[in-house]
């Protein structure tokens, strides 16, 4: 944990911490980035993973997919570049933060996560049309029940 405490109290007083700190547009700016960064993530997410719990089956799964994982990765790119910058300004207070932690903890479930979906059933997703297997529907689910969580416990770090 040292070496993380040293890295927080690094970034904190870098250029980046300094300037998000001290630049009256930069931190709303990022925070705007961020929320878009969220609306594209999640709700691509809440769309597919609803697909794939088998809400409006008259779309093909396989289209879906392929017209939303794009939008969703660009939100999770955004969300994670604007997520560090904000970060970066209060860094060594933040790190203790136990929110914060179950959050970063979410998002690598949440990735990790997607990453093992597209591996176990990017190439079958057009066989979901007729039945969607039980492991695939349970990492739907936690896929819905991660970001949701991660969602909400970045807003509650404004409070705590």
């Amino acid at each position: 944990m040292d070496v993380l405490t040293a890295w927080a109290a690094w970034l904190e007083a870098s250029a980046l911490g300094e300037q998000m700190r001290g630049s009256t547009l930069l931190y709303p700016a990022l925070n705007l980035l961020h929320l878009l960064g969220l609306v594209l993530l999640l709700g691509s997410m809440l769309l597919l993973d609803a697909r794939l719990l088998g809400a409006g089956r008259g779309f093909p799964l396989a289209a879906v997919s392929r017209a939303l994982t794009p939008l969703a990765v660009a939100g999770l790119l955004l969300l994670l570049g604007s997520g560090f910058c904000l970060f970066a300004a209060d860094a060594g207070p933040l790190l203790g933060n136990r929110l914060l932690q179950f959050k970063l903890l979410l998002i690598a479930l949440g990735i990790g996560n997607a990453l093992l979906f597209r591996h176990l059933w990017s190439a079958r997703l057009s066989d979901w049309d007729g039945r969607a297997p039980l492991l695939g529907r349970l990492q739907a689910a936690l896929s819905l029940l991660a970001w949701l969580l991660v969602m909400s416990l970045g807003r509650l770090l404004a409070y705590f």
